[in-house]
């Protein structure tokens, strides 16, 4: 095992990892028909569908981010997860969609009817599986959402929320890691379950640690990895 674990890959939203590193796709591929459905721009704040709606189209986002949240009964916001360029989103056995997806900035999505995503999988055991394997990797996510909010402290959960961030596309600057931040800080509350006071003081305190610098607030530089990971396992104070 690694000198340090690292933090779950279903931390986000389902993932579309295997088709992004596929070969060039067949025609009748998963892949294929989703390259040849028409695109979609979406400014940010906008939603790509809010909970309640018919569930008619399957969504593979192509640029930008979407925040995937539900509205609790008192009115509070739950953050189930984030999708980010490759993902799919729009998955579910109900007729209607359980919750809603709201792009954090300009987007742009593949929209794909279930009825023609229904009709294929039927005849075509592959691209079945693929549209399978996504719904169990958004299954996981939420799985893992509960260990998220339920057993962590908010060091812990913030500094896991960084890692898988990390993970999902990193760039490097002076030897540094920079994590691209598409979302507020009251995203990140309210996916965590954290308030956004919590959330920014414990940004601070991870400063103050210097294992984070703020440049601005979408844009966080991660000076120790290995401190990083020990908090999100928690294996640090």
């Amino acid at each position: 095992m690694l000198a340090h674990a690292q933090a779950s890959p279903t931390f986000d939203t389902a993932r579309a990892s295997a088709l992004r590193n596929a070969p060039a796709p067949s025609a009748s591929s998963l892949e294929g028909h989703l390259s040849r459905a028409p695109l979609r721009s979406f400014g940010a704040k906008e939603h790509v569908f809010t909970e309640g709606d018919p569930r008619a189209n399957l969504y593979r986002l192509e640029s930008g981010a979407v925040c995937l949240y539900k509205v609790m009964p008192d009115g509070r916001r739950q953050v189930l997860g984030f999708a980010y360029a490759g993902d799919l989103i729009g998955l579910g056995s109900s007729a209607e969609h359980q919750f809603n997806a709201q792009a954090t900035k300009n987007s742009e999505l593949r929209i794909l009817p279930w009825s023609l995503a229904q009709r294929i999988a039927r005849t075509d055991p592959e691209f079945g599986f693929k549209l399978y394997e996504a719904a169990a990797q958004e299954l996981a996510a939420a799985h893992d959402l509960l260990l998220t909010t339920g057993q962590r402290t908010a060091m812990e959960s913030l500094a896991a929320f960084l890692l898988a961030m990390a993970r999902r596309g990193r760039r490097a600057k002076d030897g540094h890691t920079i994590i691209d931040l598409p979302m507020t800080r009251s995203d990140i509350g309210d996916f965590l379950g954290l308030t956004i006071e919590t959330v920014s003081r414990t940004f601070t305190k991870l400063r103050q640690l210097k294992i984070i610098d703020l440049a601005q607030c979408t844009q966080v530089h991660v000076l120790d990895m290995d401190a990083l990971e020990d908090l999100a396992q928690g294996e640090a104070g």
